[in-house]
């Protein structure tokens, strides 16, 4: 089932021309109404004027994390206030946060792109949808409800935390879909298959985002909830979920809404563009947002482009599920390494549970890693033996995956703290020598 026929199945032509219509729209919005994007093109020496083609995208400059925050908080906003009905924000965890704001015909467009998504999924208006994310400034949790409520799904607005209730609701409302973080669903599906209701419940479907996560985790969620799990992407400084989402085709690849933004592939180093379907890091114009035009975000998001047709009749372009990020990435002896590289290899190893912590430390003058690893509870109560054949197992598909040697540290059931949001997977001890 398709959503928006009209744009998801368009002809790569007609895109291109509706794309570039909309580019000189935006841009000429953008440095007419905000004196940050005007300073900035005309510091590179661009006008409005100067967009002739899609290519021409890469004339106009970078925009950072950094720049919404100096910019705090309505300073990137080009509508008057009057005109904007919803404002959002990032967690602002390290500093002042990221501040968006959204118009009434933002918020139609968001839910629009959002039930895309909702729908390549599989997700239909006979269907009970739990949303378990919060429903503070976070975008997450509005951006999935009003993109349901588009579809005509029957909405559980459960919000964040209280595990015990969580389950309660999913067992005696019968929800057929759950809305939350992947690391949240893992943590719900011990809590399942705990309590011995999985064969109560009534999950079909799981749509998860918010932080990156691997096929391996994929396949341990939906085997624990019993739901085929599908993937989508958004972030709060470009509008939220609703960027692009992964149908049911292969679960390969996530369809961008293309008629809304337009994504680049660059080398994070030297800001050149990548070649077609090679690895780098995401940068995302929006091409029809009114009260926070947004030009070449730099999400520090590491993925690649699949422009190979998609056997679900639909013509967007696709996003390869994202390994990572340039932030979240870390040297050890000259080797680059993400967290996903790792949870990849642990995921699946019999005898182990899907958490892990990755503690950076100093030893000298060098980084280096330690790998903890949780161990289930009927490996930790077998003989030595078995844990020392496990230690080596994991070790060599550490080794196999990352390319260097790690220490590693296997610990008990339930050591490593469970997370109902997104989930922290590094512990950074460099400081502390």
């Amino acid at each position: 089932m398709i959503w928006d026929k009209k744009h998801e199945c368009m002809a790569e032509g007609e895109m291109r021309r509706l794309q570039l219509e909309r580019l000189k729209e935006s841009v000429a919005h953008s440095y007419n109404n905000v004196p940050f994007y005007r300073a900035k093109m005309d510091a590179e020496g661009v006008k409005p004027s100067d967009i002739h083609s899609l290519k021409d995208v890469t004339k106009l400059p970078f925009t950072t994390k950094d720049d919404m925050r100096r910019n705090y908080p309505y300073g990137l906003f080009a509508v008057p206030m009057k005109d904007v009905v919803r404002i959002h924000s990032s967690s602002g965890t390290t500093g002042k946060p990221t501040v968006v704001g959204y118009t009434r015909r933002d918020l139609e467009m968001w839910a629009e792109c959002c039930a895309r998504f909702i729908t390549a999924a599989g997700v239909t208006s006979e269907d009970i949808a739990q949303v378990t994310f919060g429903y503070g400034l976070f975008t997450g949790g509005f951006g999935l409800h009003y993109g349901l409520e588009r579809v005509g799904v029957s909405v559980i607005p459960s919000s964040s935390g209280n595990t015990a209730r969580q389950l309660m609701l999913m067992e005696d409302f019968k929800s057929t879909t759950l809305i939350c973080t992947p690391s949240y669903a893992v943590y719900l599906g011990e809590a399942v298959n705990e309590s011995g209701i999985k064969d109560k419940i009534s999950l079909k479907w799981g749509l998860f985002g918010s932080e990156p996560w691997t096929n391996k985790m994929r396949l341990e969620v939906e085997q624990k909830l019993g739901l085929s799990a599908t993937d989508n992407y958004g972030l709060s400084e470009v509008i939220g979920p609703g960027v692009a989402g992964e149908c049911l085709e292969f679960k390969n690849g996530m369809h961008i809404c293309e008629d809304h933004f337009i994504i680049e592939v660059i080398d994070p180093e030297t800001l050149e563009p990548k070649e077609p379907g090679e690895k780098g890091e995401l940068v995302i114009t929006a091409l029809s947002k009114e009260a926070v035009p947004v030009m070449r975000y730099r999400t520090r998001d590491i993925s690649r482009l699949i422009p190979e047709p998609c056997s679900c009749g639909r013509t967007t372009i696709r996003m390869e599920k994202v390994h990572g990020r340039t932030d979240d990435m870390f040297i050890i002896r000259g080797v680059n390494i993400f967290p996903s590289q790792v949870e990849s290899a642990l995921l699946g190893i019999d005898g182990t549970e899907p958490h892990y912590m990755l503690v950076l430390y100093k030893e000298g003058a060098m980084d280096a890693l330690e790998v903890w690893v949780e161990v289930s509870e009927k490996m930790f109560s077998d003989k030595m033996k078995n844990l020392r054949a496990l230690e080596d197992t994991i070790r060599a598909r550490l080794k196999s995956a990352l390319g260097i040697a790690v220490k590693l540290k296997l610990v008990e059931p339930r050591t490593i703290a469970r997370s109902e949001g997104k989930a922290k997977r590094i512990i950074d001890n460099r400081e502390k020598g």
